[in-house]
């Protein structure tokens, strides 16, 4: 299961957003630094209205959803690249991760202490984002001195790595992450055996008050967050308000959307920043649906059946023959698969169809 790591300054929302997100008080949230050391691991249902719709059409009573994994890292602070705070706990627990969601403060509040002594989005990402930077920085370097020996003696591979280290540098040296060079696929393949920090897909989470979530196009910090995550690194931002649905966990369905809709709004971010994460990670979902269950998959974008078939049990990828696959939205307006082959909506696919999200799938294999 692909992870996500939740980073961020101390005090930002971190452990708290953590806890919203997995239903659970398994990550201590205190108003000092450093209140998260080991990280904490939670796997999160990813929200899909879809499985309610396909649940009545199989007469089933069992919902499987998808599901990612959220990690809680410990604050950062300026100098973690040279062991500052925890930093080179941080450095290696994000190391582990697929992508990151970046949480940042976005409110006033003083008895919330910042451990910068001001709350300042931008300034508090550029922190963190030049901790990951110099840690590359420092260990492309080292990289470099291995591959140049084995380029040495006509190694295309180690030379390969040694020509995308030195356009790496350069750009380090200008304070940009590895994941705004423009790269070649051959070049994204080496990226990938350097392990960067600095390489990783991330999402910005803008933490805001509860007074604030309902009307967060006019809070100016917001606005700023999400001009610089779009113009630095092209990336996504998703408003949430952490201690809101830190409310939630011990409401019952009914009694949350009571309190949401008081506030009014009908979500406090954090299903949506579920979503954007999982997108994110390069998931999507296709869907099997029976009178035993309705279950939704994970699967890579661009996963051919076969693969997809293998997501079940490696034993459907090894005698994988044909897929019958209807879309989501064809079951869904006629209502059953019978009237879907009716309408010539069910279709066979072989071993080279592409997997699309929502994709409802019957797999014949040989055992």
């Amino acid at each position: 299961m692909l992870k996500a790591g939740i980073v961020g300054l101390p005090n930002v929302g971190k452990s708290t957003l953590f806890n919203a997100l997995t239903r659970t008080r398994k990550a201590e949230s205190a108003n000092y630094p450093f209140c998260t050391i080991d990280p904490n691991v939670g796997v999160v249902n990813v929200p899909d209205d879809r499985l309610d719709v396909l649940k009545d059409i199989a007469k089933t009573q069992v919902v499987i959803p998808a599901a990612i994994e959220f990690v809680d890292i410990a604050g950062l602070v300026e100098g973690a690249s040279k062991g500052e705070g925890l930093g080179n706990k941080f450095l290696a627990n994000i190391r582990e991760v697929d992508a990151i969601v970046q949480v940042v403060r976005c409110f006033e509040n003083d008895e919330i202490i910042h451990n910068m002594g001001s709350v300042d989005p931008i300034r508090d990402i550029e922190i963190i984002n030049t901790e990951l930077v110099l840690a590359d920085l420092e260990s492309v370097e080292r990289q470099k001195e291995k591959a140049l020996k084995k380029a040495r003696g006509n190694d295309k591979d180690a030379q390969a790595v040694c020509d995308l280290i030195d356009r790496l540098i350069p750009h380090f040296n200008e304070g940009k992450s590895a994941n705004t060079l423009s790269v070649t696929d051959e070049e994204a393949e080496v990226m990938k055996g350097l392990h960067l920090l600095s390489s990783k897909s991330v999402i910005y989470a803008a933490n805001v008050m509860e007074d604030d979530l309902a009307d967060s196009e006019n809070n100016e910090l917001v606005a700023k967050v999400r001009a610089f995550a779009k113009e630095s690194q092209d990336a996504g931002c998703v408003v949430i308000s952490a201690q809101i649905e830190s409310e939630l966990v011990d409401l019952s369905p009914e009694e949350a959307g009571e309190f949401l809709a008081d506030l009014g709004v009908a979500d406090s971010g954090i299903s949506l920043l579920i979503k954007a994460t999982y997108a994110l990670l390069g998931l999507e979902t296709y869907f099997t649906a029976g009178e035993k269950e309705v279950r939704a998959w994970t699967f890579t974008t661009g996963m051919l059946a076969p693969q997809a078939a293998g997501v079940i049990h490696t034993d459907f990828e090894k005698g994988f023959i044909k897929a019958e696959v209807v879309s989501y939205e064809d079951l869904s307006s006629l209502g059953s698969v019978a009237a879907a082959r009716d309408a010539g909506k069910y279709r066979l696919e072989g071993k080279e169809y592409a997997f699309k999200d929502g994709d409802v799938a019957l797999f014949r294999f040989a055992n």
